[in-house]
Parts: C-alpha cells; sequence; structure tokens
C-alpha cells in the first residue's frame, strides 16, 4: 500500500471531517429518502478484509450477512461491541457477520480521522482488537465510498440475503432486540418484520455513557467538539461520570435521570 494522502473531491474531503459539528449530529440522525433500506439492492462494494479475504457484494457466499459500520471512536459502536459479539455466538453459524471500518465518527488530537490507507487499515486493526471481534473486519477505502453509498451513519447495520438484497435495516447497532428478531427470522427462511424501530433516543441515551471513553481514548478535543455541536449530549455524558460503579450501557440513563430531576426540583423552586 502507498503511504502517500490520497488525493479526493470535495465530497470526500468532507467526508473525512477533522472536528465533530452539529450539522453531523443532525444528519447521522436520520435515514434520507435515497437511503438502502429493505427491498433495495446493496450498494456494489468489493473490501478487503483484515484476514487478508475479500467482503465484495458480487460473492457474498451463501448465508445472509449482516453487515455493520463502525469506528473506534464512536460511542454508539462501543455499546453494540458486546451486542454483536452476543448475536455472533447465537446466529455466526447460519449469518455471516462483517464489520466495516469507516471513517471515524468522532476524530480528536490523539487518535485523529485516517488520510491514507495505511492509517485506515491501522484504525480498522485498532477496532477489531478493542473490541475482541471474532468475525471478519473489512476496510472501506479511504474516501468511504461503500458508507457514503449507504448514507453515512455512524453505526448502522443491514441484514442482506445471499444476492445482495437488503433485508432489514437498522439505524444503530445497539439495538439488540430488533436485530436478534431480524436474525433469528432470516435464520430460520422467514422475511423478518418491519415494525416500527426504537427512536434515537435510547440508542443515544446508552451511547452517552461510552462517551468520556471514547475522549480519553482520542484526546479533548473529542469532548470540546461535543460541547460545541451536541450541549445535551455533552452535559449527560460528563454526568455520566458519577455512576462509575454502573455498567457503561446504563450509565447514560443514570444521568439523564438526574437531569431531569434537577430539572424538575428547579422548576419546583421557581413556582414557589
Amino acid at each position: 500500500m502507498p503511504a502517500t494522502a490520497i488525493p479526493a473531491d470535495t465530497a470526500a474531503r468532507a467526508y473525512r471531517f477533522q472536528r465533530f459539528r452539529t450539522a453531523l449530529l443532525i444528519d447521522d440522525l436520520t435515514f434520507g429518502s435515497q437511503a438502502p433500506g429493505p427491498g433495495d439492492q446493496v450498494p456494489a462494494f468489493d473490501l478487503p478484509t483484515l484476514d487478508g479475504g475479500r467482503f465484495s457484494s458480487s460473492d457474498l457466499g451463501g448465508r445472509p450477512v449482516l453487515l455493520v459500520v463502525g469506528s473506534r471512536t464512536c460511542p454508539v459502536t462501543e455499546s453494540a461491541g458486546p451486542v454483536l459479539r452476543r448475536l455472533h455466538a447465537e446466529y455466526g453459524d447460519k449469518v455471516r457477520f462483517v464489520l466495516v471500518n469507516t471513517r471515524e465518527a468522532h476524530p480528536g488530537n490523539l487518535f485523529g480521522q485516517p488520510q491514507t490507507r495505511e492509517e485506515k487499515w491501522a484504525h480498522a486493526a485498532e477496532l477489531r482488537r478493542h473490541h475482541d471481534i471474532p468475525f471478519e473486519v473489512a476496510v472501506d477505502d479511504i474516501d468511504g465510498t461503500l458508507h457514503r453509498a449507504l448514507t453515512p451513519k455512524p453505526n448502522s447495520a443491514y441484514l442482506l440475503d445471499p444476492a445482495g438484497t437488503i433485508r432489514y435495516r437498522a439505524h444503530w447497532a445497539n439495538d439488540e432486540r430488533g436485530l436478534r428478531s431480524a436474525l433469528s427470522a432470516c435464520a430460520q427462511g422467514r422475511a423478518p418484520a418491519r415494525g416500527p424501530q426504537p427512536g434515537d433516543g435510547p440508542p443515544l441515551i446508552r451511547a452517552t455513557g461510552h462517551l468520556p471513553g471514547v475522549v480519553r481514548f482520542a484526546g479533548r478535543q473529542v469532548e470540546r467538539d461535543v460541547w460545541i455541536a451536541a450541549p445535551p449530549l455533552a452535559v449527560l455524558a460528563r454526568l455520566s461520570r458519577l455512576f462509575r460503579w454502573l455498567p457503561e450501557d446504563r450509565r447514560g440513563a443514570a444521568a439523564a435521570a438526574l437531569a431531569a430531576g434537577a430539572v424538575a426540583v428547579a422548576a419546583v423552586m421557581l413556582l414557589t
């Protein structure tokens, strides 16, 4: 692999952002009308995997495929790691699991946005090591060609049939109930239900408890950027530090309850 940075057009450079901003958060919260979803063919791709194989839309194998995107600095990916390991332990013999390393969700001053193929590869290796991923990890190209074709979300998941048709789409891969239901149906040869998915609230609340760990790893720039881009999330992340005895997935909810209680007390005091 050449060591030089790869020239990119304006859209590709924007994809490799250096600072997290409010517009990125807003875009993360919804799938656009043109985003591939259930019934659509997955965009064409052919990616290398860390173990030397290929992950290609033209040769997915004979099993359904759970394609998940994520990065080392994504708090939702942090929350989804244990979920994916549990689901793989249950369905890995019936469904091919592949985690695709994409751009960093929260690049920092210590662990920034990769600018070369070598850096992207190293980030994928760190993602696999950190989460102890027992299945394939593929590496999107430096400009995020597959990720952008899917319309980039930080930790979405797609259940594909062997022909590459999307049968189920999850906005957040830490939605264990939804993914398990879809995987169970697919493993039994049934079409996954397309019922309502959880809103953004629960997945993001769970993720806020992981944000302090991302800050420690990637650098203080991450926290500064979140304070500017999404102050409520920054407040919850800071409050979550008070609940160190709880699992990280539960700290966000505890912080939200504390914040709601403080607001209620303040409201009562103002009215009396």
